[in-house]
């Protein structure tokens, strides 16, 4: 059973606002953009890295699930990944990162590329393709980016992870640094066929993280995954797999982990 997991999910279909003071920095802020279908508006937090506005340098860009828990204690559930501490903590390198809010109850529909037959969902086509189609070109617009597939990343956690993990399968021309922490791989057997049917970037790069407590299928099934990926015929120098020992199905283990996955992802 995955009920560990399923608890997680259907728990952040909420969105928690604490009665603490928000601890988002200055180098964040939100807008909302129109995703196309039925004029619906998603609302979008960007982190800009410090000293932004005082050069003409360009950066790399990193799509991110779940804003609501990557940088404000304020709006998180149970907890916020520190995202913006992270990375002003770092010297270099530095990137934009770009956090789309997740829809409520409308999440397992966006973040899941196929449907599960108790659970539903299966909708993720149409999130990802506002991200590729309307997200990416308004960011490059209106920021100072590097618009390449290298330079380019997507990010996420839990049914984030496997929407990330998609993403990168659905657009190999477009993401080049793929961020999969605790992947509910799990939510349809798909996911493990359309691997097998993908064309690999050989620039591509994938960071795997998973807990052994998240539930009992969690580590195999990266396993797996890790295995098609080798089959396929990535450079083992393309994915970077941890496995915390006793980890479990949170933002603790994740934002533990963030600055080493980030730093990894952006090597060159």
């Amino acid at each position: 059973m995955h009920h560990k997991v399923l608890i997680s999910i259907l728990l952040s279909f909420l969105t928690f606002y604490a009665f603490s003071q928000s601890t988002a920095s200055v180098n964040v802020n939100t807008f909302e953009l129109e995703t196309g279908e039925d004029c619906f508006k998603k609302k979008i937090w960007i982190y800009l890295p410090a000293g932004y506005e005082k050069t003409d340098k360009h950066y790399p860009v990193i799509y991110m699930h779940d804003a609501q828990n990557l940088f404000d204690k304020e709006t998180s559930y149970v907890g916020e990944w520190q995202i913006d501490e992270s990375l002003d903590s770092i010297q270099e390198p530095k990137a934009i990162i770009v956090g789309i809010e997740h829809g409520g109850e409308k999440r397992i529909d966006e973040l899941t590329p196929f449907p599960h037959e108790n659970y539903g969902g299966g909708k993720g086509d149409a999130y990802v393709n506002f991200i590729v189609r309307t997200l990416k070109p308004y960011i490059d617009e209106n920021y100072r980016t590097l618009k390449d597939q290298s330079n380019t990343g997507i990010f996420g956690s839990s049914l984030g992870g496997l929407i990330s993990y998609y993403a990168a399968l659905k657009y190999p021309d477009i993401f080049g640094k793929v961020g999969v922490y605790s992947p509910s791989f799990w939510f349809n057997e798909k996911i493990y066929d359309l691997t097998k049917e993908t064309q690999f970037d050989n620039t591509t790069k994938f960071y795997f993280l998973v807990g052994t407590e998240e539930s009992d299928e969690m580590v195999p099934d990266l396993k797996r995954m890790v295995k098609i990926l080798n089959e396929k015929g990535l450079d083992p120098a393309q994915i970077q797999t941890k496995i915390i020992e006793g980890g479990k199905h949170n933002e603790s283990m994740w934002a533990e982990n963030f600055t080493e996955s980030y730093l990894w992802l952006m090597k060159n």
